[in-house]
């Protein structure tokens, strides 16, 4: 085959790159969508996902806005309405709780009190978890709270094909879509095969098959959790490792087919414990999966802290690969 006709070859991007390459496609595919938040324009971006899209594209279609949430994202919401597809980037998850209302309040439900006359096709990215040493007002974990709402969708992408590729279909959907990027993962590199144009924003994916115990987990953590699967594996226990991708609504079809196959459960969730996504989880594979459990269930979670800023504190706080691996290491064993 010649060199003009020989297929693209597959692509290494970081994280960043990958989410970069899914606004601009979509702002060029279609005049109907706008990203809008603090310091996307000019200056790039706070992790310098948009760096340099403003140039190229205008500032009409990558907009700088005030700094108040409620304001930006009310503002999304009413671009939405009126027949745009917006994309709203809020800087931190945490700030997003400065426009609890607009969403909760008003994103989520206007569809349903409505009766379905108006939809709301809005995105909302915002970086999340811990690990960058800022402290308790910018590192929290709080996307199980958004999860706990019916009329959001919520996606947790951690490769770069899904960050590359998961934009898309969240614009598509009539409903308001959350889209949480770890902040650990935007220098992260992966590579984009160009044979892949799309990836579904409905099911989990299992990243590792295993017999042993089954490791259920999603962004920033995928990557640890696979990591105390290898370990597990040089001792002759081989962990499934699934990657939720989709926290709302959750794929329970491949959770649960996996612990039929394993027998034993571990969820690695960066949240908080109490009142976690990990025990929304541990939950429903109680109620769905009782009689195919040999041991109970095992959450790896953070401490019942605010995120420290010291780094020997912050790492002591978050879900690590060894404190995977014991836990999942005593529930085969018995331990």
């Amino acid at each position: 085959m010649s060199a003009a006709t020989s297929a693209p070859e597959p692509q290494r991007v970081t994280y960043r790159e990958a989410c970069k390459l899914a606004i601009r496609a979509a702002i060029l595919a279609d005049p109907r969508v706008v990203l809008m938040g603090e310091d996307v324009a000019r200056y790039g971006g706070c992790y310098a996902v948009t760096k340099g899209l403003a140039a190229e594209l205008g500032e009409d279609r990558i907009r700088d806005t005030p700094l108040s949430e409620a304001g930006f994202v009310g503002a999304g919401i009413g671009a939405a309405l009126a027949g745009l597809r917006p994309i709203v980037e809020i800087m931190t998850v945490n700030f997003s709780l400065l426009a609890l209302d607009q969403i909760v309040n008003s994103a989520a439900a206007i569809p349903h009190m409505s009766g379905g006359q108006f939809a709301v096709p809005l995105v909302i990215r915002m970086a999340t978890g811990a690990g960058r040493q800022l402290a308790a007002q910018h590192s929290h974990s709080l996307e199980g709270w958004y999860a706990h709402i019916p009329g959001l969708k919520i996606l947790a992408p951690a490769t770069v094909e899904d960050a590359r590729h998961m934009l898309q279909p969240a614009i598509d959907d009539p409903n308001p879509v959350l889209l949480f990027e770890h902040v650990m993962l935007y220098g992260e590199e992966g590579t984009l095969d160009p044979a892949v144009t799309g990836v579904d924003i409905v099911s989990a994916r299992i990243r590792r098959p295993g017999s042993d115990v089954t490791l259920v987990t999603y962004g920033g953590s995928l990557f640890k959790t696979l990591e105390a699967a290898e370990s597990l594996r040089q001792e002759g226990i081989e962990a499934e490792v699934i990657d939720l991708r989709v926290l709302r609504p959750l794929d329970m079809t491949t959770i649960l087919g996996s612990v039929a196959r394993t027998h034993r459960a571990v969820i690695v969730d960066e949240g908080w414990r109490s009142g976690s996504l990990s025990a929304e989880i541990a939950a429903r594979i109680g109620e769905a999966s009782f009689y195919d459990l040999d041991a109970p269930i095992r959450r790896v979670c953070s401490r019942e802290v605010p995120i420290p800023y010291a780094a020997h504190l912050e790492q002591a706080a978050l879900p690590q690969a060894p404190d995977i691996a014991a836990t999942a290491r005593a529930l085969v064993k018995g331990g």
